[in-house]
């Protein structure tokens, strides 16, 4: 990716360049319409929609999976790993799987791939990779290009692309360039956001991320920047088992990122938020329209469809963690232990 010589690492770079990879994978979809054509013709005749992936990638089927539950669809996900090694009995000739991977070299997708082409009835494989030249896109039935674009840190644009494509699958797909402008709104003034939001987090010891629905997308995944680019360890949680133990840990060591994007919980969240606040802890709920209870503070994204908000509502865990790895010392979005493409299980 070329730098675009007004932002001071690639990290914070690709978080700006989010809004035109959203828009790059709308764009991309015009061209894959046989493609999509196709998918929905086999998932109206197969058993159950599958959802798999790794990291950001399974992160992201959140969305689809609530969205076409929602719809009456047999759909569910499950990781790769845990896929290939103990689940792949479920899996049926008329199972649709949809496989996610940024790299489409991620080492569980392709000895995934591998074992169900192996069988003497494959299920139907589709690939939703950054690119289309990958091993996972040439051993699928159908591969979709999310057209993210070139990609050095942890995962923005590519988590955004694979929302777009997934929220074509599940029907959503054509309000993207919605979602688009609202995160163009919202990075009017990156920086100054990030350092506001640093602030807000005072370095307090426990960190939680909380949603429920296609929010579970944002929360997973903000927690999983911010453990990756700042080494902060961030847990998500859905917001309801938040209070089968977890509660315990509200108090003034909490800050809590509550995502209220999913209206029919929304009330549920704010009082969740509402108390985590009057218990001390820093709580920050980011919504449609801002709306936070006393003591907690509001963030509005805008009316964004639901497949597609959690593309959205990532943006403060983003800014939060590339803002935090700088204080750090260290180089925001710069891997030491891990790898941009995980070649070994």
């Amino acid at each position: 990716m070329k730098s675009l010589g007004k932002f001071p690492d690639s990290f914070l770079e690709e978080i700006a360049g989010q809004p035109a990879a959203i828009r790059r994978a709308a764009a991309g979809l015009a061209g894959q319409r046989d493609a999509l054509a196709e998918i929905r013709r086999h998932a109206a005749g197969s058993d159950a929609i599958l959802f798999t992936g790794m990291g950001s990638s399974y992160d992201a089927c959140y969305a689809p999976v609530t969205q076409l539950a929602e719809q009456g669809v047999r759909a569910a996900m499950v990781d790769s790993a845990e896929l290939l090694h103990f689940r792949l009995a479920q899996v049926t000739g008329r199972t649709l799987v949809v496989a996610v991977s940024q790299s489409g070299e991620s080492a569980e997708l392709v000895r995934l791939a591998d074992s169900l082409r192996a069988r003497a009835q494959p299920p139907v494989l589709v690939a939703i990779t950054n690119g289309a030249q990958n091993t996972l896109a040439e051993k699928a039935t159908i591969a979709l290009d999310t057209h993210a674009g070139e990609e050095l840190g942890p995962s923005t644009m590519t988590f955004a692309g694979a929302l777009v494509v997934l929220a074509a699958i599940a029907g959503d797909g054509d309000r993207a360039m919605d979602a688009a402008d609202r995160m163009d709104a919202l990075l009017e003034r990156p920086e100054d956001d990030a350092a506001e939001l640093a602030t807000w987090y005072g370095e307090r010891p426990v960190v939680t991320l909380l949603g429920r629905g296609c929010a579970r997308a944002a929360a997973e995944m903000g927690a999983l920047t911010l453990k990756e680019a700042a080494r902060l360890p961030a847990e998500s949680l859905q917001a309801a088992q938040f209070r089968h133990g977890p509660l315990e840990l509200a108090g003034p060591e909490l800050a809590a990122l509550i995502f209220a994007t999913e209206a029919r919980t929304r009330e549920l969240d704010l009082r969740l938020a509402g108390e985590l606040a009057s218990a001390g802890s820093a709580v920050l709920v980011i919504s449609d329209s801002g709306e936070a209870p006393d003591g907690a503070r509001g963030l509005a994204i805008g009316p964004v469809a639901d497949g597609l908000a959690p593309a959205v509502a990532i943006l403060p865990a983003q800014l939060l963690a590339w803002r935090l790895a700088a204080e750090r010392g260290r180089r925001p979005g710069e891997f030491t232990r891990a790898s941009k493409v995980t070649r070994v299980e």
